[in-house]
C-alpha cells in the first residue's frame, strides 16, 4: 500500500476528490488515510470488514486505510436487504460505516479460500444476482492496485457513476487516483445531478452504463447545462445499441465515444475502440479466445474463487464471460463487438433470438424512445419475443404501436424474431447498477 501512497505524493497540491461541493487535495487524502489508522486501531490487521456506504470522501479514506491494514474488504450498500446474508457469507468480523465501527461474532469459521491471499489485502465483490443468488468473488486487492501503478500523470476530471460495491466503481476510483486525476462524486445518480456536476466542475470524462446515458438523453437534462468540458464518454457493463451511439454522436459531436470492457471476475481490461462499437482487447495482462461465439478471458487479476459457487464458469484458466461476440480483422488486428448475453437468448421453437438485435431494429423507428426485449413463455414454441417500448406520444399513437412495430420489423428481422407482444410503458425498469432489467415470464 505504501507504494500506492508514494505515487500520490507528487500530486499533493492537486485536487483529488470532489464530494458534496468540497474539494479534497491529494495532500488531504494522504494525511487523512494515515490519521485514520489511529481511528481504526480497533480493527486488527487482516480482518474481514464489511465497508458499508456509497462513494464519499470518508468511504474512500476508509477503503485505503483498510487496504493499508491488509484487511479483506467487502463493500456493501447502506441499508441493503441482503447485507446480513452477505456479512455472514463473507465471515465479516467488523462493520465499518463512515466513522462507526461494529464488531461482529461470526457463526462459522473463515472460508478456506482466504488462505489464497497469503495475508495480503482482499476485495470481495458480489454479482448483481439478477439470475439467482449473488455470487461472492474474492480478489487479491494488492494485484488490482498494482495494475494501476506506473501510469503517466494525467490530471483529468472523471465523474463517478458506478456503485462502490461494483468492480467498475472500484476500477474508476483506482484509475483516477493513480494518474493524479480528479474523482468527482455527484450528489445523486440522476441525469440532472450528473449534468450539474459536469458543468460546475468541468468534468472531462463520463464513464457510465448505456442505460444511464440513455436516461440523460430521455431526461434532456443536458439541454439546460453547459457540458462543453466533456472530452470522453466511456460506456460498458452491457451492450450498447447503434441507435444510442448515433444519438450520442449527434448531441455530443465533439466528444470521443469509447467502449470499455471488464467483468467482476477478471477486472477491467484495456481496450481500443473502433467505430464506437468494436473493441480490441489491448491488454498485456490478459489472453482471450472465442468459443462458439462466447468470449473467454484469462487475466492476471482474475478472481481467486467464489465463496458460494463452484468454478464451473472457468475452463483451463479461462473465464467463460457469457458475452456473445462477433469479430472482424481491421488492419491485421482482431476487433470484437459484444452482441448479447448467452443467458438472455430467447428460444422460439428451437430458433435463437438475441434481444439486443431486436431492440436495435425497433430503436431505429421514429417515435420510439426506448425499448426492452425479453422472453415470454409460449405453450407452442416454448418462448416468444415480447417487448416494452417508451414512445413519443406526439409522433406515434399508443393504439397503433404494435402494428407499426411489426410492420417496421418485417423484412428487417426474420419472422420468429418479430415481437408477438408489445407493451407501452412510461419508462423501462433498470437495476440498481443501471443495467436493463431483462425479465423472463
Amino acid at each position: 500500500m505504501q507504494s500506492f501512497l508514494d505515487i500520490l505524493k507528487p500530486f499533493a497540491k492537486h485536487p483529488a476528490i470532489i464530494c458534496q461541493d468540497k474539494i479534497y487535495t491529494y495532500e488531504h487524502l494522504i494525511h487523512d488515510i494515515k490519521n485514520n489508522l489511529l481511528n481504526l486501531k480497533k480493527i486488527p490487521n487482516h480482518s474481514v470488514v464489511s465497508l458499508v456506504g456509497d462513494f464519499s470522501y470518508q468511504t474512500i479514506v476508509n477503503f485505503f486505510t483498510l487496504y493499508l491494514k491488509d484487511c479483506i474488504i467487502s463493500p456493501l450498500q447502506a441499508n441493503h436487504q441482503q447485507n446480513l446474508i452477505k456479512q455472514e457469507l463473507t465471515h465479516s468480523e467488523y462493520i465499518l460505516e463512515d466513522e462507526k465501527i461494529l464488531a461482529l461474532s461470526p457463526k462459522t469459521p473463515r472460508p478456506s479460500l482466504y488462505s489464497k491471499l497469503n495475508q495480503e489485502s482482499g476485495l470481495i465483490i458480489f454479482s448483481s444476482g439478477s439470475t439467482g443468488e449473488p455470487k461472492a468473488m474474492l480478489h487479491n486487492l494488492k494485484l488490482l492496485v498494482q495494475s494501476h501503478l506506473n501510469k503517466k500523470h494525467n490530471p483529468v476530471n472523471t465523474l463517478s457513476i458506478f456503485l462502490f460495491d461494483h468492480i467498475a466503481g472500484i476500477d474508476v476510483m483506482l484509475s483516477s487516483l493513480s494518474i493524479g486525476g480528479v474523482l468527482s462524486i455527484p450528489k445523486h445518480r440522476s441525469p440532472e445531478s450528473v449534468c450539474e456536476m459536469i458543468e460546475q466542475y468541468k468534468v472531462d470524462i463520463l464513464p457510465a452504463p448505456p442505460t444511464f446515458l440513455n436516461l440523460i438523453l430521455l431526461s434532456q437534462a443536458y439541454k439546460d447545462k453547459n457540458l462543453s468540458s466533456l472530452k470522453v464518454i466511456s460506456y460498458g457493463s452491457e451492450p450498447i445499441s447503434d441507435a444510442l451511439i448515433a444519438k450520442l454522436k449527434t448531441i455530443f459531436p465533439s466528444v470521443k465515444l469509447r467502449q470499455t470492457f471488464g467483468t467482476s471476475e477478471t477486472n477491467a481490461i484495456k481496450t481500443k475502440t473502433f467505430q464506437e462499437s468494436f473493441i480490441k482487447l489491448n491488454d498485456p495482462n490478459i489472453s482471450y479466445k472465442i468459443v462458439n461465439h462466447e468470449l473467454w478471458i484469462k487475466s492476471k487479476t482474475q478472481v481467486l474463487g467464489y465463496l458460494n459457487a463452484s468454478m464451473e464458469s472457468f475452463e483451463d484458466g479461462y473465464f467463460k464471460t457469457g458475452d456473445l461476440v462477433e469479430s472482424k480483422i481491421i488492419n491485421g488486428e482482431e476487433y470484437i463487438k459484444i452482441i448479447g448475453r448467452a443467458k438472455e437468448r430467447i428460444n422460439v421453437g428451437g430458433e435463437k433470438v438475441l434481444p439486443q438485435e431486436v431492440e436495435g431494429v425497433i430503436l431505429e423507428m421514429e417515435g420510439v424512445l426506448d425499448c426492452l426485449v425479453y422472453a415470454q413463455s409460449n405453450p407452442i414454441t416454448g418462448q416468444s419475443v415480447c417487448c416494452e417500448v417508451v414512445i413519443d406520444h406526439l409522433k406515434i399513437q399508443k393504439e397503433e404501436i404494435k402494428k407499426k412495430i411489426r410492420s417496421f420489423c418485417k423484412g428487417r428481422l426474420e419472422n420468429f424474431k418479430i415481437p408477438s407482444k408489445v407493451i407501452c410503458v412510461e419508462k423501462l425498469q433498470s437495476s440498481e447498477r443501471f443495467k436493463k432489467s431483462r425479465k423472463k415470464t
